[in-house]
């Protein structure tokens, strides 16, 4: 999800400012929660900023690079390989045993496909 625009939180901060404007009355007016507009004013008054806080980033991946590239050249070798069939010689490798999800991500990330069956054509 993306923050919202610095103009919106311009916007929502002025509206604030207003005499008699409550908060629950300008989340309201500006489609926002009211619990945005009070870390919005919290945020104004303890940095002076309205900009949106850097991203945070996610998970550390579960498989690093080297464990990627592994993935990707025995794909490429084993074309007709299966997500199944990958896992069972990822651990055969020495590696930590993973679930096919993870498998899939990082052959997705390469823009490796899996798909097994051929395309169907009307009949």
């Amino acid at each position: 999800m993306h923050p919202y625009s610095l103009d919106l939180r311009t916007r929502v901060a002025a509206a604030c400012q207003q005499p008699g404007a409550g908060k629950t009355a300008v989340a309201r007016r500006f489609g926002v929660s009211r619990t945005f507009v009070q870390s919005l004013l919290r945020q104004q008054r303890e940095t002076g900023s309205l900009a949106p806080k850097p991203a945070r980033g996610g998970r550390a991946r579960f498989l690093d690079a080297a464990a990627q590239a592994w993935l990707v050249a025995y794909v490429d070798q084993h074309v007709d390989v299966t997500l199944a069939e990958l896992g069972t010689a990822w651990q055969a490798s020495g590696g930590r045993p993973v679930g096919q999800t993870c498998l899939w991500q990082v052959l997705n990330e390469h823009r490796l496909r899996r798909k097994k069956k051929p395309a169907r054509h009307g009949t």
